[in-house]
């Protein structure tokens, strides 16, 4: 339930302190968020294609399911598919990682493809009434702005697109504050116009400011060198200002599952010295 009335900030703090994190599976990436994923908000991951947004989605519907006491949040997942990513033998691989039944893993995420932005919105209606029969944990959309892109194209059409974005962004977090769940969407960017290309940051998320605004954390993955991918705190409230990790993907040639290696940094200006690092 929602509460509707006013309570103070003494009991809003203890509220939070019950609010379960959910782990991503890297030691590191954990420490940048305080302890994982937040239920209860939304969180959103951009960046271009092959850097690890897709994989995080599957990770997290594994680890939500493990005791709280291990990171997860022992409840089922919820994947909403918009770009035809969605792999169940990922999922068996990442749970032997974790050492789960992987088929006991697969009974409990529950998968739906999107093949517009109006059957995307009425998922939401479908997700609430399978939620309101047993525990769920997580909410994942991959990608939550992929359809608008394609059903609404060109200047004439931008506001009727932000509007009806808008609205779906608000019934996910309507989702996670009355069902407790943590709400998990990938983005995808767009060249900047107003950055060289040879600038440093020459891409942006799609959605402007009504996916910035409904975000309550924000990553941001993009490539390194190789087979390395940088990840980038935007913003979080009462979280990181700018950590910088790298994972490798070597490990998932031969055992299925993609391995993040984050190295924190203590400044910007001295990220040749990592402070700390761990392997998924």
């Amino acid at each position: 339930m929602v509460p509707m009335d006013f309570k103070t900030a003494a009991d809003a703090l203890e509220d939070r302190k019950a609010l379960v994190t959910l782990t991503t599976g890297s030691t590191e990436l954990d420490k940048l968020l305080e302890g994982g994923i937040e239920t209860g908000s939304l969180t959103e991951v951009f960046g271009e294609f092959r850097t690890g947004k897709t994989q995080l989605c599957h990770t997290l519907c594994v680890t939500c399911q493990m005791p709280i006491s291990e990171g997860g949040a022992e409840g089922k997942a919820i994947y909403i598919d918009t770009e035809g990513t969605f792999r169940p033998n990922r999922l068996q691989a990442i749970a032997e990682r974790f050492g789960m039944d992987p088929s006991v893993a697969l009974e409990n995420v529950a998968y739906a493809r999107a093949h517009n932005s109006e059957h995307q919105m009425e998922l939401l209606k479908m997700a609430a009434a399978i939620m309101s029969q047993d525990r769920y944990a997580l909410i994942v959309v991959d990608s939550a702005t992929a359809l608008y892109r394609t059903d609404y194209s060109g200047r004439g059409e931008l506001s009727e697109r932000q509007m009806h974005l808008a609205q779906f962004l608000r019934q996910l977090t309507r989702l996670a504050e009355e069902f407790g769940v943590a709400v998990f969407i990938t983005n995808q960017v767009v060249a900047n116009p107003d950055g060289m290309s040879f600038a440093k940051d020459s891409t942006k998320p799609i959605g402007g400011n009504i996916v910035a605004h409904a975000s309550t954390t924000r990553l941001r993955l993009r490539k390194g060198r190789g087979e390395n991918r940088i990840c980038t705190g935007k913003f979080s409230p009462c979280k990181i200002l700018f950590l910088v990790g790298f994972f490798d993907t070597i490990s998932m040639r031969f055992n299925g599952v993609i391995a993040f290696r984050f190295q924190k940094y203590s400044t910007l200006q001295h990220c040749q010295k990592p402070i700390a690092n761990s392997l998924w």
